[in-house]
Order: C-alpha cells, then sequence, then structure tokens
C-alpha cells in the first residue's frame, strides 16, 4: 500500500553516512525519512550484545577522520559524542616487544633501545608524513571538476588545485610522490633498519586492501592513515565509549532532534522509478514511500544492480556498475574474555593494553599471510590489528571480564571451496593460535568468540564481498567516499546523447587530454599546432553555454602553472627533478 506523506529525501540504510546525510537535509529543514533493513542503526558501524553483558564493536572498530564541522554542525557531542583517544602501539615479539606512545620521550626512548638511527629518522618522519598528509587532504576533498563540459567553476576549481600543488615545497612534493606510487616496504626502508619498527609502520598500508606491504601503492595507504584526525586533532584515531555503534546513535539523535524520522526493521525492495525519475520506494512488505529524491548509504552494486531496474538505466552504466571492482580481504574476531591476555615479552596490565595491538613481526609474516590470500586461502598466521575496548570503557563487559576485537587480514572472499562453517572455524582458531604464539593465556581465557567472514559480512551489513569501509575503520564525511545518489538516471545518457550529437561516435575525450596531447618539444609542436587550433576553434564554436576558450584565457594561469599543468596531464609518476 502507498503511504500518503511524500517526503523531501528518502534514505536507504541506516549507516553513518546515511544518519549524516539525514542529519543535514534534515537541519536544512526538509522533510526526511530514513529506512534500515536492521534492527540496529549503524551499518557496519554498530555495538551489539553478543554474548550477554558483553558489548561489541562488531565491524567498525576506530573512529578518525570525523570533521570538526561535523561535530559542531551536528551537536554531536550533545547528543553523546565522547571519543577515548587510542595514544599506543604495542607490537609483541618472541623474545621482546615494540612500544610507541604519544609521548615523544618515551617513544624515543622505545626506539633507540633498538636502534639509535631509528630513533633519531623517527622524529622527523612523523612530521614529514603530516605534513604531506596536509597537502594531500585539499586534493581529496575537492570535488573533481566536470571533465566533459567544465564550468567556469570547474576551471577555476582546477587553478586552485594547480595553485595548490605549485606551493608545495621540494620536499614535500618529492615524498608526495615517492608516497603515491612505492610500496610501503620499499619507502620505509629508505628510512629505518629494525624489522619490527618498519613491518608495524607498514601495516597501514594494507589494512582493507588486497595488498602486501611489498605491494606498489600500499605507501600511500599507509599515509591515509597519518591524515586521520578527531575534532581538528590531526593523526588521531579513537574509540567512541559505548562502541562505535554509540557514535552512529549520537548522529541519529541529531537527526532525529532536526526532525528526520528514522525506521528500522524496514527492508526496501526497490526504488521506483517513473520517467527516469525517482518517485520513490517500495519495501519488501509491499508498502511504498513516495520522494523525487532517494538516497542511498548502500555500495553502487547493491544500490544500482538490486535496488533499480535495470532498463531504468543506460545499458554502459550497468554494465560498468558489473565491472566495477570490489575486493575485500578481512576478517574479524570479536572474543569475550575471562580475563586480561597476557603477553610474555611484556606481562601483565599496563597502558601497552589502552591502545592498538599490532600482531606483525616483520615483513615476512606479513608477505607470507598475504601469499595465503594470493591463492585463495585465509592467511595462517595472520596479520591483526587490534584493541581491548573494555580497558578503556569497563562498561563494555562485566566487571573482570574483557572484550578483544581483532581485525584480522587475510580473509579472500573467493577462498577455494568456498566458504561454509568448517572454513569459519578454522580461520577462527588461526587466529586465535597466532594471538597465543604473543599471549599464551588467550586459550584459557575465551569465553565465547564471534567468528565473521567475508560472507558473514556481506550478508549480515550488506558489505558487497566484504568491503568495510576500505578500512574496516569508520570514516565520517569522506569526501572521496561520498554518498551514492540517485535522482534521475537519464540524466547520464542525455549526457552521452548531447556528446554524440555535437561530436559524433568518437572516444569520450574531454578538452584537457586533448590539450595534453600536445608535445613540449618544438617540432611536434609546429607538426600538431594547426590540428589543435582547428580542434580548439571547434570548441570556441559549438560552446552554446559558456566560452570554454575564453574562460581558460581570462583566467590568470601563469606560465609555471602551465607547465605543471601539462606535467600533471601528461605523465602517472613525475619525478621531483622534473618539477618546474
Amino acid at each position: 500500500m502507498s503511504r500518503l506523506d511524500k517526503y523531501d529525501a528518502i534514505i536507504i540504510g541506516g549507516g553513518h553516512n546515511g544518519l549524516t546525510a539525514a542529519a543535514y537535509l534534515s537541519k536544512a529543514g526538509k522533510k526526511v525519512l530514513v529506512l534500515e533493513r536492521r534492527h540496529v542503526l549503524g551499518g557496519a558501524a554498530v555495538t551489539e550484545e553478543i554474548f550477554p553483558g558483553f558489548k561489541f564493536s562488531v565491524c567498525s572498530y576506530v573512529v578518525s577522520l570525523l570533521k570538526a564541522n561535523v561535530i559542531r554542525e551536528l551537536m554531536l557531542p550533545r547528543f553523546g559524542l565522547e571519543i577515548l583517544p587510542l595514544e599506543s602501539t604495542f607490537t609483541p615479539l618472541d623474545n621482546d616487544y615494540l612500544f610507541r606512545t604519544s609521548d615523544y620521550d618515551q617513544t624515543y626512548k622505545e626506539i633507540y633501545r633498538h636502534s639509535r638511527k631509528d630513533a633519531e629518522n623517527y622524529t622527523r618522519f612523523g612530521p614529514l608524513m603530516s605534513q604531506v598528509g596536509m597537502a594531500v587532504r585539499p586534493i581529496l576533498e575537492t570535488i573533481a571538476p566536470n571533465a566533459i563540459r567544465p564550468s567556469i567553476n570547474d576551471l577555476v576549481s582546477l587553478k586552485n588545485l594547480l595553485g595548490h600543488v605549485k606551493g608545495l615545497n621540494n620536499e614535500t612534493f618529492e615524498y608526495l610522490c615517492k608516497l603515491m606510487t612505492m610500496s610501503s616496504s620499499d619507502f620505509l626502508d629508505e628510512w629505518f633498519e629494525f624489522e619490527p619498527l618498519k613491518a608495524t609502520m607498514s601495516a597501514s598500508g594494507i589494512i582493507g586492501t588486497f595488498m602486501g606491504p611489498r605491494s606498489p601503492g600500499s605507501a600511500y595507504v599507509m599515509l591515509h592513515h597519518y591524515m586521520g584526525d578527531i575534532d581538528g586533532s590531526f593523526r588521531s584515531w579513537g574509540f567512541q565509549r559505548g562502541g562505535t555503534g554509540e557514535l552512529s546513535m549520537t548522529i541519529a539523535r541529531s537527526a532525529q532532534h532536526f526532525g528526520a524520522e528514522i525506521l528500522t526493521e524496514t527492508s526496501v525492495d526497490k526504488v521506483i522509478v517513473k520517467d527516469g525519475k525517482a518517485f520513490g520506494v517500495a519495501l519488501e512488505n509491499g508498502d511504498e514511500y513516495k520522494s523525487d529524491i532517494v538516497i542511498s548509504g548502500l555500495d553502487p552494486k547493491l544500490t544500482f544492480l538490486k535496488m533499480i531496474d535495470e532498463n531504468d538505466l543506460p545499458a554502459d552504466f550497468v554494465r560498468d556498475i558489473r565491472n566495477f571492482r570490489i575486493r575485500g580481504s578481512s576478517g574479524k574476531v570479536n572474543l569475550a574474555l575471562d580475563g586480561l591476555p597476557n603477553f610474555k615479552s611484556l606481562p601483565g596490565d599496563g597502558p601497552h593494553l589502552r591502545g592498538a595491538i599490532s600482531i606483525s613481526p616483520s615483513y615476512d609474516h606479513l608477505e607470507r599471510a598475504y601469499d595465503d590470500a594470493k591463492y585463495g586461502n585465509f592467511s595462517k598466521e595472520p596479520y591483526m590489528d587490534i584493541i581491548l575496548p573494555s580497558v578503556l570503557d569497563p562498561a563494555m563487559a562485566p566487571p573482570g571480564k574483557h572484550v578483544m576485537s581483532c581485525f584480522v587480514q587475510y580473509a579472500p572472499y573467493n577462498i577455494n571451496g568456498g566458504w561454509d562453517d568448517i572454513k569459519r572455524e578454522a580461520f577462527g582458531d588461526a587466529v586465535i593460535n597466532t594471538l597465543s604464539r604473543f599471549s599464551p593465556n588467550i586459550k584459557d581465557l575465551i569465553l565465547h568468540r564471534q567468528v565473521l567472514t567475508p560472507m558473514d559480512l556481506e550478508k549480515t551489513f550488506g558489505l558487497t564481498r566484504n568491503i568495510i569501509l576500505d578500512e574496516s575503520k569508520i570514516i565520517l564525511s569522506r569526501d572521496e567516499i561520498g554518498i551514492w545518489y540517485f535522482n534521475n538516471p537519464t540524466v547520464i545518457s542525455r549526457g552521452r546523447n548531447e556528446f554524440i550529437s555535437k561530436w559524433g561516435e568518437r572516444e569520450l575525450e574531454d578538452n584537457w587530454r586533448l590539450l595534453s596531447k600536445i608535445s613540449f618539444s618544438e617540432q611536434e609542436e609546429q607538426e600538431e599546432q594547426e590540428s589543435t587550433d582547428n580542434v580548439l576553434n571547434e570548441i570556441a564554436v559549438k560552446e552554446s553555454d559558456v566560452d570554454i576558450v575564453s574562460a581558460m584565457k581570462s583566467l590568470p594561469f601563469d606560465d609555471d602553472e602551465k607547465i605543471l599543468l601539462n606535467n600533471c596531464l601528461l605523465y602517472t609518476s613525475p619525478s621531483p627533478r622534473d618539477r618546474g
């Protein structure tokens, strides 16, 4: 049956992204409805009592990239936001340990104990990574310009980006290029010599990816972890009191405060489309809700292949979505413990249990774990990122008891023979056996364990092929992830038709790429000048809405910016020596 009330926007999915959208739309005075399939809000950012008295952050388990403006604008502290800092990383070894904290002097002494050279370099490494991270952030926060029909705003945005890159000092530019192209192991080898230090730091480059520390590109993922912040505090990671689900609830309370309506146990069957436009949603029970705007908090495959009839979308778009690569690599093991784990390299309670615990003793340990996954198996000795939430927040477990969160790599979605109960238990055993190598009492402490394979994560939380936000960490308002939006799918098709009418059946190629084909050599410039002039003239004549060429000429690009633009377009991994 149809609901008579019409909403300004309907949001599919009550995860933290969908709830954030609901809060902002409601604050803007819009009538908003959020529909969540499960009984609990949060998506992959949930807290659940899996075992009596024990509360688990089932999937996402730490918080970062929580922008200060989101906290302020949605008044999240008023609704329960309380982030407890995670200020250390403990790496247990067979006969020793590595312990890094936010205390500069303590960390220096600890690394000095293993390597004087590394201690000295470590003091420079952190500030440098922060510097590069700050340089990258404006780029990530900029909406990509329209490449096919750039407006004046698009051109101004591009100029601002060029100005930003141009303003980077030589050192920042050099290391940005390295981090964008190198493996984390190669990059760290240039700085450090103590293997466990390098391995632990490189682990940040593989979290949530299907890569090993020696895989090119992992250095950038490592950089991304240095970009975390909480309420404007750069390089910060924390734990929400009450578990990650409580963070989702603070956003939900904010959304409700501004007027949003939120329904749980309400499963959407499909988006209703009429004449190429969103008309509302149909529930699995047959009910319908009307809105001209439907926002999906689901991933693109679920959104466009399950929620929308393929006949309502352009065929090439459907093909691209089918080919859209989603490749998860992670599993999760949550433990209810009868007491604290005792690590043989650093026995007893202490500050090392109040931060992250990294099972990453060496590059080889991480690479062997990756090797298992490459050939279709879960890691026999996996990498793990562990926290003990109950040490930070005692309310997460009964008195004297504890919960342990183990993020595990690797667990490939397409495992040999497929996932079943036997493989799930074997995967859980591999995690416990690896952990017991460093904490021999762990097996005696386990009261209950929850083992989540990629298939479990997909079935329960709708994470297609087990993607936990790319990092298994909650990311709030990340512009590069965004919210999948559906309003008028015919726009895509219309844009393609307009292109064909203007340019004919040729490769979909924007003006910038056409211009980038111009060679820097004088000889080639002379040979191609005539054809290039023809192209530009054609663009200028056919541009009906905005004279793009004139607009480009009117923008004050200086010679250095023009060179930088062409360099960025012409090669993918520029050498710092070629800059300017």
